[in-house]
């Protein structure tokens, strides 16, 4: 197998004969040219991993040959050779974008080196392409689930303005994938491939956070040893997400309303404004509109941030996208963990379809996951369930004259009690709140549907 292929171009015969004749003989696989014109023709009809480039041709120069390549095969690494190699024509060399600049007499180590060099960075490269495209399929579009008819709006949006300027609010429970939204319009957007920088404004404090934001310049208070770039500053060029923005103190939203206004701000201690072109996406699970009303909120920065209101369902308003989420967070699970899990019983989809989730996507995922590494049948059922989530599932009864409806239900009822118990290590207080029922109705159940502690301490 070639280690890489090459094209060497340089007038004099021999040597070019010579140095193939070596490369060969380690391993590339090499076309050779002796001017320009036969260079370019080599170049057209083939992508070359390195093009070995002599400087002066009878028909032309190197570096026209290394415009070329730049130009019409910018993936091809190029290395500049001459007999006449001075400081400044390396400079210049490396300047116009070449990958090297060696001098002859060529040494067989330091060429082969200087090859092996330019196809590690090659290979490089190619792998930061591969993860950004997965970081693309992750964060993009195509992970965010949903045929309800809300969602399809909402992916309606998100298309519309991703390659926009225009701030946009995201709003919607907690849990309903708020953050995926936000980094998918980043992605789908033409700063894609510029920072993308989070701030969860919720879990810091009024002057942590305006550091964290806008930076601060050293001496700016207690601890501020040295200068501190701020996230805005970070997402220049790309988009800042500020996710639970409702929880922003009335100082820092004047701050901020400055910032979405000018795109400006000084650093905290500073004095030189900074200027900077980013998008401003934002989050919030509070009603801001209520906040404004009761004085919690700026008027001015709500409408400032309100240009374009992105409203995520709760996912108990959307059960026909239960399945669909469901066998995605499934097949997620089980590929990063070497699982194989075949989907799920009727029974389980009813039960996740009948839930009230009150987390939301994110309780969803939480609850697949579990299943699927606690599991050990082939397909989740009601039993891999939590119990508060499994006893939302259907429940079998016998035909009349059978079982009476209580004798039908004590089996189910049953099961649910007697996991939970040993979930909670039969700590009967812990049981009951997680039922949602008090600690003398699970003890009178307990008894007379004969869960005995069969050994365990009971933990009152």
């Amino acid at each position: 197998m070639s280690k890489g292929t090459l094209l060497l171009v340089d007038d004099d015969r021999q040597i070019l004969a010579s140095m193939a004749d070596w490369l060969r003989g380690q391993g590339y696989d090499v076309d050779t040219a002796q001017n320009c014109q036969r260079a370019r023709s080599a170049i057209a009809h083939r992508a070359y991993d390195v093009a070995l480039l002599d400087v002066r041709l009878p028909d032309g120069d190197g570096f026209d040959l290394l415009a070329d390549c730049r130009r019409e095969r910018p993936r091809t690494s190029v290395i500049m050779i001459t007999g006449y190699g001075t400081v400044d024509s390396a400079v210049e060399a490396i300047r116009q974008g070449a990958f090297d600049f060696l001098t002859k007499p060529l040494i067989d180590d330091e060429l082969e080196m200087s090859i092996q060099r330019a196809l590690n960075q090659q290979r490089v490269l190619e792998e930061n392409e591969n993860l950004k495209t997965q970081l693309d399929f992750r964060f993009g579009m195509e992970n965010v689930v949903g045929s309800d008819h809300r969602m399809r709006k909402i992916f309606d949006v998100i298309d519309s303005v991703a390659d926009t300027r225009a701030t946009v609010l995201i709003t919607g429970e907690s849990g309903t994938g708020k953050s995926m939204i936000a980094r998918a319009i980043h992605r789908r957007s033409a700063r894609r491939d510029r920072p993308f920088v989070e701030v969860a404004c919720g879990a810091l404090p009024e002057t942590l956070l305006e550091s964290e934001l806008f930076g601060h310049v050293a001496g700016a208070f207690t601890g501020a040893a040295g200068d501190k770039m701020g996230k805005f500053k970070q997402a220049d060029g790309g988009s800042v997400f500020l996710d639970e923005i409702g929880t922003a103190s009335m100082g820092m939203q004047v701050k901020l309303l400055r910032v979405l206004q000018d795109f400006e701000f000084e650093q905290v201690g500073g004095t030189e404004t900074c200027t900077i072109d980013t998008r401003v996406i934002l989050a919030t699970n509070d009603n801001l509109a209520r906040a404004v009303a009761e004085g919690r909120f700026r008027q001015d920065l709500f409408y400032r941030i309100n240009v374009i209101n992105i409203e995520l369902p709760a996912l108990r308003d959307r059960i026909g996208d239960i399945p669909l989420l469901a066998n995605h967070f499934l097949q997620s699970v089980c590929s990063e963990n070497g699982k194989h899990v075949a989907g799920f019983t009727d029974a389980a989809m009813a039960a996740l379809q009948a839930y009230g989730w009150p987390g939301n996507v994110r309780e969803l995922q939480n609850v697949i996951e579990r299943a699927v590494l606690l599991g050990k049948r082939p397909t989740i059922g009601l039993e891999d369930l939590p119990p508060a989530l499994a006893q939302h599932g259907p429940v079998h009864v016998e035909p009349i004259g059978t079982r009476t409806l209580r004798e039908a239900l004590e089996g189910p009822e049953r099961q649910i009690i007697r996991e939970a118990l040993e979930i909670h290590n039969w700590n009967r207080h812990e049981t009951a709140d997680a039922l949602g029922i008090n600690r003398t109705t699970l003890y009178k159940k307990m008894k007379r549907l004969g869960l005995q502690e069969s050994g365990h301490q009971v933990a009152e």
